[in-house]
């Protein structure tokens, strides 16, 4: 696992791709504790080497096989409930099938807010109803479905804001082949303005979501 403390009162775990902890993954976490944050990245996959681009297939079907969305979100359930008392505000971001993951945690009491990158898999729990602010970024295409379709369902629910990208499914990668810079950059800036706008609630109201 990934653990860079600050010193902070606000904790933010990051929920890995399929690839586990990659390079791309050290960035985010070193990118987000710039910012003053206690950042955390629980390593799901349990195996020191990540998998290579090269290697997606083989990457999907280990973590579908070997972990899965319901162990995944136990994982993640776990830490949230290991250091609920040592953080004021606690947030979940996650990329792909983190992303999802991060989704199945919006309606956890101990969760202040979600952010999730490209999570294709949130439209198989579109019964989910987020009981925190959740912040989603999809690219403009994805493979396996319509985006537009997913997002015009997103837009019914409360708590959510959606926002389309030029690119890919990987476009906030910089080590990735998919890499858009100006859309990465557009994501990342987006999500601080969300994590700052959502301490300064929780600042001046406490824990009311």
């Amino acid at each position: 696992m990934i653990s860079i403390q600050k010193d902070s009162d606000t904790a933010i775990v990051i929920v890995h791709e399929i690839y586990g902890i990659n390079q791309h993954m050290k960035y985010v976490c070193q990118l987000l504790s710039e910012f003053d944050f206690d950042v955390l990245c629980p390593n799901l996959l349990e195996r020191e080497t990540p998998f290579d681009y090269s290697q997606e297939e083989d990457a999907y079907s280990n973590f579908m096989e070997n972990v899965g969305f319901t162990d995944a979100l136990v994982i993640i359930k776990n830490l949230l409930s290991e250091i609920k008392d040592e953080y004021k505000n606690i947030f979940v971001v996650g990329f792909s099938v983190g992303a999802t993951v991060a989704w199945l945690c919006s309606e956890e009491q101990l969760v202040d807010g979600i952010i999730g990158y490209y999570g294709s898999r949130i439209r198989n729990y579109l019964e989910i109803s987020p009981q925190c602010p959740t912040l989603l970024f999809f690219p403009q295409e994805e493979k396996s479905f319509n985006v537009d379709e997913l997002i015009s369902a997103l837009d019914n629910k409360n708590n959510v804001e959606v926002h389309k990208f030029n690119g890919q499914h990987g476009f906030s990668d910089p080590f990735s082949p998919k890499y858009n810079e100006e859309s990465a950059k557009k994501a990342f800036n987006q999500m601080l303005v969300f994590l700052r706008k959502r301490l300064d609630v929780l600042n001046s109201y406490g824990r009311a979501n």
